[in-house]
This record gives C-alpha cells, sequence and structure tokens, in this order.
C-alpha cells in the first residue's frame, strides 16, 4: 500500500476519533464512527432519541479518491479540514466536495 494513502487514512481515522472524544457521552444518542478502509470512507454518525424525536444525521464524511481527502459533508463548527491541516495533511490533499467546483477555487485547498 502506499505509504501516502496510508498517511491520509490515518489523519482521518485520527481526526475522526478525536471528535468522537470530543463530542463525549450522550446518554440519549450515539455518536458511530464508520469506517471502510477497502472502499477508504469515512463517517461519524449520530443516532438516538432526543425528547422523543429521533436524532440521525452524518456529522463527518470523508472519502480518499485519488490521493486526496474528499470532505462530502462537514457539521462541525470549525471546519474539519483545519482539524487535518493540524494533524499534517497538507491543504493541497484536501478537497471541500460540499463545495462547488467554482467555489472550491476560492479557498486554500485543492479543486479537485
Amino acid at each position: 500500500m502506499d505509504t501516502l494513502k496510508t498517511d491520509l487514512k490515518k489523519a482521518a481515522i485520527d481526526v475522526l476519533q478525536d471528535y468522537l472524544k470530543f463530542l463525549g457521552n450522550d446518554p440519549e444518542t450515539e455518536i458511530q464512527l464508520a469506517i471502510d478502509e477497502t472502499r477508504n470512507r469515512y463517517l461519524l454518525i449520530e443516532t438516538g432519541w432526543h425528547n422523543n424525536r429521533r436524532i440521525y444525521g452524518t456529522l463527518i464524511h470523508m472519502d480518499i479518491i485519488n490521493d486526496k481527502i474528499w470532505i462530502q459533508h462537514d457539521g462541525t463548527e470549525e471546519g474539519i479540514a483545519n482539524e487535518l491541516v493540524k494533524f499534517g495533511v497538507s491543504p493541497q490533499q484536501i478537497v471541500l466536495g460540499y463545495k462547488t467546483p467554482d467555489r472550491r477555487k476560492i479557498t486554500d485547498f485543492a479543486v479537485s
């Protein structure tokens, strides 16, 4: 396996595990880490109940495509891309997939 891809996988998993710890335990909801290393897919999902309402949603979704981390969904306040950079991932290895290609051009991150 390519070292670059291994480092990206490790960064994606480490960032998600940090968020999992940060969000802590809520007796009514559960935060689940879903990792598919075969397909290079990494998700943080929230499930449960709050005040008799169903809670279900993807907080973070990242894929590794062509040796770049594509952020498909970012439900964080600070921005998962910034966290990945803190873990040593180059901004040119991060694609904000939830933004249009035109919007990506005006960020510090890769267009595709």
